[in-house]
């Protein structure tokens, strides 16, 4: 049972396993999932999905495979096969979706089983795509099935998003949200992979309670009470994270914000600084570059020993001479090119990554992301589930 699910998903990529999927099995046996849709996806999700960057590709698979959901039946519009949902799933779903009021319309008008049946009689008799009218399954008309039409009860077939509000049962909604490793993702996403780069240690002064201590303690203290505290336990690792801001980088503020909460929530010791588009002998403690926001360049690599880990969040999107020339840059005269600045970075920092929001994809578009590329040794990765999950295997190897 349920067999061809499993080979779908182990085709998706999702690293589904054998003894998850039996797993699975003996729940059904146990009567947890049966005839509700919502309680069988969870409990497939819950079984056979170990990490949260597949569960898009579940929700895909889960999709195409149980669009109906069993039984097939003949064509419907546009040739594309129809299913048909259980009598029981679809009795108990609706019983769960329908308010007391479309219930009483849908009993004035012959009920939902007159409804059901007149879908499958439905099914049988068409062999064609129609549009408008009132009987068949189609588009454009006052049909109780179909899409883009209008009936006071009815099923959608085929329609991408509501329009009337009226249909008695969605078969092809998808409600769950998409967090595959190759997409733009969230903060609670973000901390998920940026916890790969973690080492803990107990700092500061011992100011929690250290119970397995103070038990053992007191015991051998003949039973009188010996308290033993101890530091906190935080993140060890220490991140200088250098932002480019303004220009090409507006249009990825909202992603970048994302990112920084993210790694705030994260890393206890984190310092951030600015650059616009390249670093030069200047960064700055604000984004808004004003001059009493300066921080000398030399000045932040003697202060923030090797024993850091260096983030760089740009699009490297530039002119190429704001990169290899002095004078290069668009808002002063630099003595020094962007890169002997990024490579005096690179040898202080053997632990360093470029992080792009830009998609990979358009990367050997632009110049100065392919000399940016170069200089970090291919150490740029992409601002995704998948690229942050690698900038910090680097960061942890490197």
């Amino acid at each position: 049972m349920f067999i061809g699910f499993f080979l779908a998903l182990r085709a998706a990529g999702v690293k589904a396993s054998l003894r998850e999927y039996l797993t699975l099995q003996e729940a059904m046996q146990a009567g947890l999932g049966d005839y509700d849709i919502d309680t069988f996806y969870f409990l497939a999700r819950a079984t056979l999905v170990k990490d949260e960057r597949f569960i898009d590709k579940f929700d895909r698979v889960f999709a195409e495979s149980f669009k109906g959901v069993l039984r097939q039946k003949p064509a419907g519009p546009d040739g594309v096969e129809v299913q048909e949902l259980p009598e029981e799933w679809l009795r108990l779903m609706a019983e769960k979706i329908l308010t007391e009021e479309e219930k009483a319309e849908i009993e004035a008008m012959g009920g939902f089983e007159k409804l059901m049946e007149t879908l499958r009689q439905r099914l049988e008799e068409q062999k064609s795509r129609h549009q408008g009218g009132n009987k068949w399954i189609g588009t454009a008309g006052t049909s109780p099935f179909g899409a883009n039409g209008f009936n006071p009860e009815g099923v959608r077939i085929g329609q991408n998003k509501t329009r009337n509000k009226s249909a008695v049962k969605v078969w092809d909604k998808r409600e769950f949200r998409n967090l595959a490793g190759d997409v733009e993702i969230g903060t609670r996403n973000m901390k998920v992979a940026l916890r790969r780069l973690r080492r803990f240690a107990r700092e500061g002064a011992a100011d929690l309670l250290d119970l397995p201590g103070t038990i053992g303690s007191t015991a051998r203290n003949a039973g009188y009470l010996d308290l033993k505290m101890m530091p906190e336990r935080h993140n060890a690792v220490k991140i200088l994270l250098l932002l480019d801001i303004g220009g090409s980088m507006d249009e990825h503020v909202s992603l970048c914000e994302q990112l920084f909460t993210a790694a705030k929530g994260e890393f206890k010791h984190l310092v951030h600084l600015y650059f616009h588009n390249c670093p030069y002998e200047t960064l700055y403690q604000d984004a808004r570059m004003r001059i009493g926001d300066r921080l000398a360049t030399a000045d932040v690599l003697n202060k923030y020993d090797h024993t850091w880990k260096l983030i760089f969040i740009g699009d490297a999107s530039m002119s190429p001479y704001e990169l290899i020339q002095p004078g290069g840059s668009v808002s002063h005269w630099n003595e020094e090119s962007g890169q002997v600045w990024l490579s005096r970075m690179l040898q202080h920092y053997q632990k360093a990554v470029w992080i792009n929001p830009v998609p990979p994809a358009h990367w050997q578009h632009s110049q100065s992301t392919k000399i940016i590329r170069a200089l970090f040794e291919d150490r740029m990765f992409g601002l995704t589930l998948e690229g942050l999950d690698a900038a910090m295997r680097k960061l942890m190897r490197s």
